[in-house]
């Protein structure tokens, strides 16, 4: 517990709520005493010497001793090892069936008496002993997972274990699933259990919303992914390596990972960061596409109040020329908190509401819904739920009681995600939002949180879930329960409406969460730490495959100076999901609030972030055919570059530009890590050649951006029409880009148009691969 969660703790303990959290703590602490029994003596296990091997499909099992390793590597090039007979099923993870074997792995003996697996891309060795080396095809390893250990309760239980890995000296570590400290993950150790920091969080705080066991680790052998398929809580520890000085010997990299139960199996993939994030999105399922206007400016506020509060928000940004795309409506809208209701005193009319602003200001409404629902006899949704199968739809503790819990409504209960008949019901509910004139949904406090007076904000671990059938309780089901959460409201939302495509983000996921929407940072300080951490947040989470996010632009809590403000939304217009947020106590958060010269700025910020409407189309329609994210770390095309394995403060936007925003105070100029090739000033036409690190300028009034030299960038023309904007190519070199039209906000297949740029008698050409290469579309050359 921080100092934050101890003050809240304290003021809460005096009122009725306070005395209801110390209650639901105590209810919790007890039902883990009585459900859960202590570990005890505990028997200490290694695989022991190779006894023999058997080969299978796509690899084979290797014997030892005391366990035995599964190694099978797919058709698509994705290695699972496993052990103790672990297989790729069943899996969250997953969408559907694990992945064929190739046939052309095979299981065969290795010169050092153990045994290996050649595939095109990795060739996995196993030791005597049961360590398992990842190499490339030429033979360098970019992995070594030394033998594990598990720690076996005397008296039977779950099984504890830990895996160490020896990684090469200058690997950098990445992933984890969303992390306020990264995008590169130091020296540390990381927890993997979703959890809600408090109100707020900065660089400092870990575990956050939304972690995951996937590494991904960038060296000079190359870039490979780790996946440990395990949702027990668990921790990570690195440790970055050190490359030996003269004769010196290196020292490896270090990873330890630790599970408190459940299986010890890995998925991996290796070669270009393209080719990793296109084998996980085909593993782990391909992007949701986000409708097009949800790729616009979008404005959210705890404490809207009222129809006439969100009427008076509308008309300031029409009034003042602001284009503005969603509004989102947080809890204060819902009748007493409980979830699908509307207080008819605030919005006697909100799908009229609703209706009207989408018709005269193309201005959408979007739902806030909570999991927790109001244990309370009358309430629809509960009475509802209560008679959902035989036994309800709602968690229950080890006597068959439903597990009550403190949250905003109150005395609440929670829906179990993990039972396919439970989410086919809630996924029903969303009816409700639909027929209120919504367009989307974001999910809120889905790790699921229960307010307690002192310790962690969390359910029993030892409540009963479903689990897909097979059961099990809240250890194995906690970090995957925002994922099922999020996968029963984008399956009830096709449903309800099967031609157009659902608008979804969570608060919190797991590995998959992809599939079903996008996530966004929570509730991050406002602070200049908070706008870094914001950054950090949003490539993490794109290394781990969820490619739609961003961050609360001016932080959820605290009131940011106008010069913060102003940063951190020049960041968010060029992040994917571009949204303005804060707390009930944090005041207004409309540009127009922070004086004149924000105004202007801020003004300019949002028709970028317009004119770059078809290029966000774009890589949205990319991400979900290819897995790559649309913000990429510089080092995506240049993993070698050592330089830019470093570089944390500025982002690739697509292939075609480079973002360096603005992350320390007072700053009117900063240095910008190029990669190789020219690069021009957007906004001054200067040309930079990389690689290497130049200054530019960073006026209050813009962030730098610069393109790369060849590139060609679908934009909005000046009649709102399709506009190619060609930056020339450096003599001798050619460039291009790829274009996906707006077909609309339904299931139409994507078509992706192809463009090349050259240098030709001192003009740049443009053409169109296919055809006669002719380009339909006005273009406009810049850098020449």
């Amino acid at each position: 517990m921080n100092g934050r969660d101890l003050v809240r703790s304290v003021k809460m303990v005096g009122s009725v709520r306070g005395m209801r959290t110390v209650r639901s703590a105590w209810r919790r602490q007890r039902a883990d005493a009585r459900a859960l029994s202590p570990r005890g003596p505990e028997r200490a296990r290694v695989p022991g010497l190779l006894a023999g091997a058997e080969p299978g499909p796509g690899g084979g099992v290797v014997r030892f001793a005391r366990s035995e390793l599964c190694i099978r590597v797919s058709a698509g090039g994705a290695v699972f090892w496993a052990w103790d007979g672990a297989e790729p099923l069943p899996s969250y993870a997953l969408p559907g069936p694990a992945p064929e074997p190739d046939p052309r792995a095979l299981l065969e003996p290795d010169k050092d008496g153990g045994w290996q697996v050649v595939s095109e891309r990795l060739t996995v060795v196993v030791s005597r002993h049961g360590a398992v080396e990842l190499r490339t095809p030429g033979g360098v390893v970019l992995r070594r997972e030394l033998p594990p250990r598990w720690w076996e309760p005397v008296a039977g239980g779950a099984s504890r274990w830990v895996q160490r890995s020896e990684l090469p000296a200058d690997a950098r570590f990445f992933g984890l699933g969303g992390r306020g400290a990264g995008p590169r993950l130091r020296d540390g150790s990381y927890a993997l259990w979703n959890t809600d920091p408090g109100g707020r969080f900065g660089p400092g705080d870990d575990p956050l919303y939304l972690t995951m066991p996937v590494q991904v680790v960038v060296s000079d052998a190359g870039t490979h992914l780790v996946f440990h398929d395990n949702t027990w809580a668990g921790r990570v520890t690195l440790s970055e390596g050190e490359e030996g000085a003269g004769s010196g010997h290196d020292r490896p990299g270090m990873c330890e990972v630790r599970m408190d139960g459940g299986p010890l199996r890995c998925w991996a993939l290796a070669g270009t960061p393209a080719r990793v994030l296109q084998g996980w999105t085909a593993l782990t399922g391909a992007p949701a596409l986000p409708p097009s206007w949800a790729l616009g400016p979008q404005h959210a506020r705890w404490g809207f109040g009222s129809e006439r509060e969100v009427r008076r928000v509308v008309a300031g940004y029409r009034e003042r020329g602001l284009p503005l795309s969603v509004l989102h409506l947080d809890i204060d809208h819902y009748d007493g908190h409980r979830v699908f209701t509307v207080d008819r005193e605030r919005f006697p009319d909100l799908a009229g509401l609703a209706e009207e602003l989408r018709e005269e200001d193309g201005v959408r409404l979007v739902s806030i819904v909570d999991p927790a629902v109001k244990a309370e006899p009358g309430n629809a949704v509960f009475d509802a739920g209560s008679a959902v199968g035989g036994a309800g739809a709602f968690v229950r503790d080890a006597r068959g009681r439903a597990v009550h819990g403190e949250v905003w409504p109150g005395e609440c209960v929670y829906p179990d995600f993990t039972d396919p008949q439970v989410r086919e019901w809630w996924g029903g509910l969303y009816e409700e939002r639909l027929a209120q004139g919504f367009s989307g949904v974001w999910h809120d406090m889905n790790e699921p949180v229960s307010f307690t007076a002192f310790g962690e904000p969390t359910l029993p671990r030892s409540a009963r879930h479903c689990l897909e059938g097979l059961g099990g309780d809240h250890r194995e089901a906690h970090n995957v329960y925002g994922l099922a959460m999020a996968r029963a409201g984008y399956e009830g939302l096709r449903r309800l409406r099967p031609d157009e495509r659902p608008f979804l983000f969570s608060r919190s996921g797991w590995a998959g969460i992809q599939r079903y929407g996008g996530t966004w940072s929570g509730d991050v300080e406002s602070s200049w730490p908070g706008l870094r951490a914001s950054l950090a947040l949003v490539l993490g989470l794109g290394l781990c495959g969820v490619p739609y996010s961003g961050p609360d632009v001016g932080g959820f809590d605290g009131s940011p100076s106008p010069e913060l403000y102003l940063r951190w939304f020049q960041l968010g217009a060029f992040l994917p999901l571009f949204r303005t947020h804060s707390a009930m106590d944090a005041g207004r958060r409309e540009p127009w609030e922070f004086g004149p010269e924000v105004l202007q700025h801020a003004r300019a910020a949002l028709e970028e972030r317009e004119r770059l409407r078809p290029y966000f189309v774009t890589l949205a329609q990319l991400a979900r055919l290819t897995g790559a994210p649309y913000v990429r770390p510089l080092w995506w095309g240049a993993h070698g570059d050592r330089a830019l394995r470093d570089c944390e403060d500025a982002f690739l936007l697509g292939d075609a530009l480079l973002v360096a925003p603005v992350l320390q105070r007072g700053t009117d100029r900063r240095a910008v890590r190029l990669p190789r090739g020219r690069w021009y000033d957007t906004a001054t036409g200067e040309v930079h050649e990389g690689p290497g690190q130049v200054l530019v300028d960073a006026p209050l009034s813009r962030v730098p951006v610069l393109a790369r030299a060849g590139a060609v960038i679908p934009v909005r023309g000046a009649d709102g029409g399709l506009e190619l904007e060609v930056w020339a190519p450096a003599p001798g070199r050619t460039g291009g880009g790829l274009v996906v039209r707006d077909a609309g906000d339904g299931w139409e297949q994507a078509e992706v148009e192809r463009y090349t740029s050259r240098l030709s008698g001192g003009q740049v050409v443009v053409e169109r691969d296919g055809g006669d290469g002719e380009v339909t579309c006005p273009v406009r050359v810049r850098g020449v």
